[in-house]
């Protein structure tokens, strides 16, 4: 298994592209089946989970190409064209690798009026049901069965358009039902909705392909039914999370780093923390500059939750920077059950923090020191990697095999402004 090896103390500047954003692309990859017109994706990441979700597109018989970007910040090209759904079977197999596969649901019923798609069942950083997607389609019509671990779902006669309610603003369930519902018979109003940026993105690319939608980015979408979509060609909006957890490194080492194609709009609650804390944020016309000096941050509480609020794919990258921050900082994790794993392995390299239930207090050190330690999840693991970029020594992360479901090229893109870090072959 690969590791990754970061010597600490060294400064950063430069510049990073930001890649496409993984929580969207994959499902604008999954509402191609919507359509029997290609669909082009522009920069798309290059990413274990895209290969993933490639692998299970052609299982339905999608024919796929991609146009790769020749060089490091150059994005690749994706062409998708189901043509016909040969299959609708999603087998636990590559469902359990990647959650966001279960997202073929909403499109597979809509289109092709069947569905068998395994249940994702746990993972690292919490159960996740998928209740609230299952109610929802069974509001709009389908049969739904559970069997043997798999949702077996039918609409033969097609889905109707209803008002659903979430109890909770839950992402996948949104995206899920959004897609179902384009392709349903009337209106379809989804109450307490996500507002995420990728959620958004998802809305815009289906009114690009023809779907008629209202309410993006607010608790209330509409959507009213149409009989077909067409192709389109689309790119895939910036990852804010990628973008966030360059700018929390640029804040962790110190130095100017300019974000290329990065946007200040979905990133707005880091941000305020950046600044808040010492760092300077500032929109350019490529993107955002990322500025701070070599004194150390000051301590800030914060609490994760839905869009707009922080969100929890920052939290462990925000901790890493709170570690050697000037006081002591709260940090409260209300979206995920299990998502502080990471604290151990912080404290392997002398960060100082007490967990008690869903609250982390962190009482920041002067120094860090480098250590091997353990990825248990994509966020946490690149979190490890930031707290080696100022940690005394070397840090050895291993099982970097989750950073590589979800950042593109990291040690490349971070070598490219000064950072000592390199990846070892397993």
């Amino acid at each position: 298994m690969d590791r990754i090896r970061v010597k600490g103390g060294a400064r950063l500047k430069g510049e990073i592209a930001i890649s496409g954003a993984k929580n969207s692309a994959l499902k604008l990859m999954a509402a191609s089946l919507l359509t029997d017109e290609p669909v082009t994706l522009r920069n798309m990441p290059r990413l274990a989970d895209i290969a993933a979700m490639s692998d299970l597109l052609m299982q339905f018989g999608v024919n796929m190409n991609v146009r790769r970007g020749a060089a490091l910040g150059q994005s690749d090209t994706m062409r998708l064209h189901a043509a016909n759904v040969e299959s609708a079977f999603a087998p636990y197999d590559i469902v359990r690798k990647m959650r966001a596969s279960f997202q073929v649901l909403g499109p597979l019923i809509a289109r092709h009026g069947e569905a068998r798609v395994s249940l994702p069942g746990g993972c690292a950083i919490g159960a996740r049901p998928v209740d609230f997607h299952l109610k929802g389609l069974e509001a709009m019509g389908a049969a739904i069965e559970l069997v043997d671990g798999y949702v077996v779902a039918s609409a033969k006669t097609g889905l109707k358009g209803t008002t659903i309610e979430f109890p909770f603003a839950s992402v996948g369930a949104t995206e899920n039902l959004m897609t179902a519902a384009v392709l349903a018979k009337g209106r379809t109003v989804l109450k307490n909705a996500a507002r995420e940026p990728e959620t958004q993105d998802l809305g815009n690319f289906l009114i690009a392909m023809g779907a008629m939608i209202s309410g993006l980015g607010t608790s209330q979408i509409v959507i009213d039914g149409v009989e077909r979509l067409s192709g389109v060609m689309y790119s895939v909006m910036p990852d804010r999370i990628e973008t966030g957890t360059y700018m929390i490194a640029t804040a962790i080492a110190g130095g100017e780093v300019e974000l290329v194609g990065a946007l200040t709009s979905s990133n707005q609650a880091l941000i305020g923390l950046l600044e808040k804390i010492g760092t300077e944020v500032k929109e350019t016309n490529r993107g955002v500059m990322v500025y701070r000096n070599g004194i150390r941050p000051n301590a800030m509480d914060v609490t994760t939750g839905v869009f707009p609020v922080f969100p929890t794919d920052l939290q462990a990258q925000y901790m890493a920077l709170m570690t050697i921050a000037n006081g002591t900082s709260r940090i409260k994790e209300t979206v995920f059950e299990n998502r502080f794993m990471h604290v151990p392995e912080l404290a392997r390299m002398g960060a100082d923090i007490q967990v008690h239930g869903d609250l982390a207090t962190v009482t920041g050190v002067e120094k860090l020191k480098g250590a091997p330690v353990m990825a248990t999840d994509l966020r946490a693991s690149v979190s490890l990697v930031l707290a080696g970029l100022v940690a005394e020594g070397e840090t050895i992360v291993n099982r970097v095999y989750h950073l590589d479901r979800g950042f593109e090229r990291l040690e490349e893109k971070l070598s490219g402004v000064g950072a000592e870090i390199e990846r070892l072959a397993s």
